[in-house]
């Protein structure tokens, strides 16, 4: 049917061309009135054609619809048997799963209760072994604690009896300190320790006298480089005003008159300040000032708590006040002086001797004249016979030459006395 619809088309088309080759030959050609009726004629019987064709047409059109609907009648019928097919075959799958998933259901049911049963009877068998351990080690964890605690409790006894001969260490320590001597000892003893570590035993002397005819001896004094004269010491001596120092520190604590405790502290530091440069200040045979060592940082550090004291003692009384630890520091920045005056010494040393090797290698130097200008006349000397050599090989060029092993023969001593 499609093969005659496209048969019809094509008449169509065929004829719509020749109505249009018809108009054409119309408009372009002047004809005369019985060819003009000749093509009339031809152009009804095209247009009953047209008709005819259009009729042809319309009864195709109707048997193709009718034949697209039976078709499509036939398709739907095929759409429901083979939904209808599925839909028994999705049924049969689906009770068929539904009995696989029945006996995988319970199969793992089976299978689970059976884990749960052996996970109980571990979990037991767990708990009691756990708690077995764990009363073990508790008991285990007791013991050790209480030996420990039993441990501690006896070196809190010990350190109870060490305090107790601590406290009374401190107390005898605190008599010691009540003993203006002693104290001045013990301040001497570090003072001392401190110079033994830093300087060497000829940079410093001890219980120097510094003023002639006086019993006064100053605990240290260091050597200084001087003039002629020798060596310039510089006094330092030790003091410790514990007394007054222990009473501010107990107004600081109480809060009481801590006032009058601070000027009785500043007195007590002026006194000894006063009488350090009474007893051992002494120029030339000294510096102009000295040093008053105190043997505590606590001490020290009231002291420059004092507004202004510290300046007070270096304008009046011409006293520095120092500590354990800058006097350490005090003390290092003069060995680097006295290295420094060692290596000054050392270099003036050094540029003599530059100075006498400087003299010897211009006397070298002279020596080497020497040597040269005879290397130079062995020289002359030896260009002097190598032109006699090339003259006598000049008179031998006529010569013949024999092999070097008799020649060798001839010119030895014992052949030459044979000859003779």
């Amino acid at each position: 049917m499609l093969e005659n619809i496209l048969v019809i088309v094509l008449l169509f088309a065929v004829s719509a061309g020749a109505a249009a080759n018809l108009a054409v030959s119309l408009k372009n050609k002047r004809a005369n009135a019985p060819e003009l009726e000749k093509l009339a004629s031809e152009a009804a019987r095209e247009a009953s054609e047209l008709i005819r064709l259009g009729d042809e047409i319309k009864r195709l059109d109707t048997l193709l619809r009718e034949e697209f609907a039976r078709n499509r009648a036939e398709r739907q019928e095929s759409d429901r048997a083979s939904r209808e097919e599925l839909s028994g075959a999705l049924k049969v799958n689906r009770d068929e799963l539904s009995g696989a998933l029945k006996e995988t259901r319970d199969t793992v049911e089976t299978r689970l209760r059976r884990i749960q049963e052996d996970n109980a009877k571990q979990l037991e068998e767990m708990r009691k072994t756990v708690d077995e351990k764990l009363r073990e080690s508790v008991e285990k964890r007791f013991d050790e604690s209480f030996k420990l605690i039993s441990d501690r409790l006896e070196q809190v006894h010990r350190g109870l009896g060490e305090m107790q001969s601590l406290a009374s260490g401190v107390g005898d320590l605190k008599k010691v300190l009540t003993n203006v001597k002693t104290r001045g000892s013990l301040g001497e003893i570090q003072l001392g320790a401190i110079f033994e570590q830093i300087l060497s035993p000829e940079q410093y002397e001890r219980n120097a006298a510094v003023k002639q005819g006086s019993q006064e001896r100053v605990e240290y004094a260091v050597r200084l480089p001087g003039g002629d004269g020798g060596p310039v010491l510089l006094p330092v001596d030790s003091k410790f005003p514990i007394e007054d120092y222990q009473r501010l520190i107990d107004a600081y604590d109480q809060n009481a008159d801590v006032e009058t405790a601070s000027r009785q502290f500043e007195t007590a530091v002026k006194k000894n300040a006063k009488e350090i440069r009474g007893k051992y200040i002494n120029p030339p045979v000294t510096t102009d000032f000295a040093i008053m060592f105190v043997p505590t940082e606590g001490l020290y550090a009231e002291i420059l708590r004092r507004p202004g004291l510290f300046e007070l003692l270096q304008r009046d009384y011409r006293i520095t006040v120092v500590g354990p630890a800058n006097t350490a520091a005090f003390l290092s920045s003069l060995q680097m002086g006295f290295r420094t005056l060692a290596i000054e010494k050392r270099s003036s040393e050094v540029w003599e001797l530059l100075g006498a090797v400087k003299t010897e290698f211009g006397k070298f130097g002279g020596v080497l004249d020497g040597i040269k200008n005879k290397i130079n006349a062995a020289a002359n000397e030896l260009d002097r016979v190598g032109v006699r050599s090339r003259a006598i090989e000049r008179r031998l060029r006529g010569v013949e030459e024999i092999e070097p092993g008799r020649a060798d023969a001839l010119l030895a001593p014992g052949a030459v006395q044979e000859d003779v």
